[in-house]
């Protein structure tokens, strides 16, 4: 055990050992991260600084949170948050429900074109959401969905990404388990239950967290299906409000909008970032 653990801490010293080229690839890495992060830094610095030091960029004082207090009254946030959280999580739940139906078929089931079928269900990921703008809208509106909060959830109940990215790991769990449940005597919908929805949590943390973060920053289909006040989401009243906040020049309070917008999804990623990168460490995803 020695001699393997001395291996071991020598090829661990090797691919640490600092080398120009290493040098190189860190700090250009670095570089580009603090580069990137500029404009969160300047939102959230401007965010809780007083407003007579909003634009002098170098200047220091102590935070205070007077901007949120300011911004609070001038419109509904709490229902923008509300709204926001209802199609979000409408979205989620269906999506789970539909993704893991579709990739348990596709990873599992045998029948006549289910590889054509994969190709075609995954042409979705290759047509911008916004293509599709007026044929959802048509359709909801046909519904007399049209200015609903679920009207605007429902054309995401699907997920060509999720479905993929279910099968790919569905297809990583051993096949030996599903028939050990169906010899006790399991049926399908408790194999899936109990068998594979276990394995599938950190699947299911990772799409939820690119669905969660994409319908949270919509803005064009919100923007279109969402006409009443009270029935806007966080990132139309922000635009919104934001565009209130330009003719007075107040960065301060624009700012601190944003950062009520964002900040709860950065809270959310920071979290659940681990679990996030292994599910494509283990669905077999490069």
């Amino acid at each position: 055990m020695s001699i393997l653990t001395a291996k071991r801490e020598r090829v661990r010293a090797a691919e640490w050992k600092m080398t120009p080229g290493k040098f190189l690839e860190y700090f250009f890495m670095y570089l580009f991260a603090a580069v990137c992060l500029i404009p969160l830094i300047w939102m959230v610095r401007t965010a809780f600084i007083p407003k007579e030091f909003e634009l002098k960029l170098f200047k220091i004082a102590a935070p205070t949170i007077a901007n949120f207090k300011s911004i609070w009254d001038q419109a509904p946030w709490i229902s923008y948050y509300a709204n926001t959280i209802f199609v979000v999580g409408s979205v989620l739940i269906m999506q789970y429900i539909t993704i893991t139906m579709a990739g348990y078929a596709f990873a599992r089931l045998d029948f006549y074109g289910k590889n054509t079928l994969f190709m075609l269900f995954l042409t979705q990921i290759m047509i911008a959401a916004d293509v599709l703008i007026l044929p959802n809208y048509k359709t909801i509106s046909a519904m007399g969905l049209a200015n609903t909060l679920i009207g605007t959830a429902m054309p995401f109940f699907a997920s060509a990404m999720g479905t993929f990215l279910m099968r790919q790991t569905i297809k990583t769990i051993p096949y030996e388990l599903e028939e050990a449940a169906r010899i006790d005597g399991c049926n399908l919908f408790q194999i899936i239950v109990k068998i594979y929805l276990p394995l599938l949590v950190p699947c299911f943390i990772a799409h939820g967290l690119i669905a969660a973060s994409y319908q949270w920053n919509n803005f064009l289909w919100p923007l279109i299906t969402i006409n009443s006040v009270n029935k806007r989401l966080l990132t139309v009243g922000l635009a919104i409000f934001a565009q209130q906040a330009e003719i007075g020049a107040a960065w301060t309070d624009t700012c601190a909008a944003t950062f009520l917008t964002v900040a709860p999804l950065l809270l959310v990623f920071l979290f659940f970032q681990k679990r996030f990168i292994e599910s494509f460490a283990h669905s077999g995803i490069k």
